[in-house]
């Protein structure tokens, strides 16, 4: 998937937020309130730990405080990378004194946890409804005690789509007390397509369905109210494009801040940067439907919902400190023993496992990866190579369907190389992007220039350089299908010989 431009970020007025609020890859964003607090879930896929959950006091500003799932399940289905798969649209909630949070897993079933704090312990994964293609669950739990759930279909499992089904739920939400009905059929609706990531809402004497359609990059946000939780409904495009720059403005939350203003955060799909979230203000018309933005089209920036907190962000820079890496970071599949050493000090020390996948990242489990930033950066990152095995190698990496990366590679001699490689979405193995040469000492100091339009410029500095000499032309990246692009720290060696050895990573910096 190409990456869009980027235009060049407009300046706020005094007192307002621009958008997006979240510049990276959050996907299929879920958001509640409790108390003065908001707290927001996404998409994961095939990352652990998965069900990242960042929290705000001002829906503006937000920083990510933990994960609910420390593991994919079932587990041996995640003992590899399956990018795409996995932890698809979550939905979180407070209820009971509990937080839920309730996905879709295309290939499993829709799973449930909770926990008494958000930040843990989480229950274990619970299989609430086994079977393929069931995906973006929402529940809710109706003031007279009753639970309901609503979800979407995946038709490249289930070869349903562009439907939404209700259940009958337990009110302690380990079970669905019917089979279920269509609440809503996307069919039936003209012009609508791709429908899909419910959210399930009580307002108004009426039940609200806040719904996505028309597709990932170009779709729209609509909204079904009816007197019946299993309908009929009635419908209209509550957000959409129109005049804006924004691309498919939907699926998301809609949240009410403490002082009684509505909101609603929604993606907007940035191809090698994956779905960045926005925050629209909310209102309601005479006719008692939802009016999101400007009139129904996204704003660029707007008056936050309370006066602002510090300026803040998802944290990506890292230090590892005692050896440990931060919330930012997860594996690309279940998290194996022995890939990385514990030690006193900072640096994150990744064991060079040997492994017939040395050449192709995306098969690799024991990649460390954070999301790509949305806008122009540079990223940095020390790495020392350490061992004596031959074929020992680890690097900064820019992952996607297609890859690329610089780092150190130790040669059959006992040589440590800078080595800069890449390989492009086809391609069954990696590329030399530039010419080896030395690395005295085994360390080098690693950078990559994030440009417009998703463009990354590699270059490193060794022992001999007096600066960072650029490697390699240009490289694009890209997405997977769902995913955006990530950056990534790994460890490898091919297959067979004495152990290869390990990899020091310190004063990771995204600037």
């Amino acid at each position: 998937m190409t990456a869009l431009p980027v235009a060049p970020a407009p300046t706020a007025p005094a007192g307002t937020y621009r958008n997006p609020v979240l510049d990276a890859d959050w996907s299929d964003p879920d958001v509640i309130r409790v108390g003065d607090d908001y707290y927001l879930t996404a998409s994961s896929f095939g990352r652990a730990p998965g069900l990242p959950i960042l929290h705000s006091r001002d829906l503006v500003n937000w920083r990510i405080i933990g994960h609910a799932l420390k593991r994919l399940e079932p587990e041996q289905a995640f003992t590899v990378p399956r990018h795409d798969c996995g932890v698809w649209a979550p939905s979180i909630r407070h209820h009971a004194g509990r937080f839920w949070i309730f996905w879709g897993d295309p290939d499993h079933g829709i799973y449930q946890i909770s926990a008494e704090d958000v930040r843990g312990p989480w229950s274990r994964p619970h299989l609430l409804k086994a079977g393929r293609g069931l995906i973006d669950p929402c529940p809710l739990w109706d003031t007279d005690g009753r639970a309901y759930l609503v979800h979407a279909w995946a038709k490249s499992r289930s070869g349903i789509k562009n439907r939404l089904t209700g259940h009958r739920m337990s009110p302690d939400g380990r079970e669905l007390l019917d089979v279920g009905r269509t609440v809503v059929d996307g069919d039936a609706l003209p012009g609508w397509f791709t429908l899909e990531g419910p959210k399930l809402y009580r307002h108004g004497g009426w039940y609200w369905i806040f719904a996505p359609a028309g597709g990932v990059e170009t779709g729209w946000q609509g909204a079904f109210r009816s007197r019946d939780v299993f309908g009929p409904y009635e419908e209209r495009i509550v957000l959409a494009q129109g005049r804006s720059g924004v691309n498919g403005p939907h699926q998301g939350a809609w949240v009410r801040a403490a002082g009684g203003s509505d909101w609603f955060l929604h993606f907007q799909q940035r191809g090698a940067y994956g779905r960045v979230v926005h925050l629209q203000p909310m209102d309601w018309d005479e006719h008692g439907w939802p009016v999101i933005g400007d009139g129904g089209e996204p704003v660029a920036a707007h008056r936050p919902p309370v006066d602002a907190e510090r300026p803040a962000a998802p944290a990506t820079d890292d230090d590892f400190p005692g050896g440990r890496f931060g919330h930012q970071w997860s594996w690309t599949a279940n998290p194996g023993h022995g890939w990385t050493v514990a030690h006193g000090g900072d640096g994150l020390r990744l064991v060079c496992r040997r492994t017939a996948d040395a050449q192709d990242l995306r098969r690799l489990p024991n990649v460390l990866v954070q999301r790509l930033p949305g806008r122009p950066c540079t990223v940095e990152a020390e790495l020392r190579l350490d061992g004596a095995g031959s074929g020992a190698r680890a690097g900064l990496a820019v992952l996607g369907d297609a890859f690329a990366w610089i780092g150190l590679e130790r040669d059959a001699s006992g040589t440590t190389r800078l080595v800069h490689r890449f390989a492009e979405p086809a391609a069954a193995h990696e590329r030399d992007a530039a010419h080896s040469r030395p690395a005295p000492g085994g360390r080098a100091r690693l950078r990559v220039e994030l440009l417009p339009g998703a463009r990354c410029l590699f270059s490193a500095r060794t022992g001999d350089d007096t600066g960072f000499l650029p490697s390699g032309p240009p490289f694009a990246a890209t997405s997977w299908r769902w995913v955006g692009a990530q950056l990534g720290l790994f460890a490898a060696a091919p297959e067979g010989g004495e152990p290869a050895g390990t990899a020091d990573f310190t004063r990771f910096r995204v600037t």
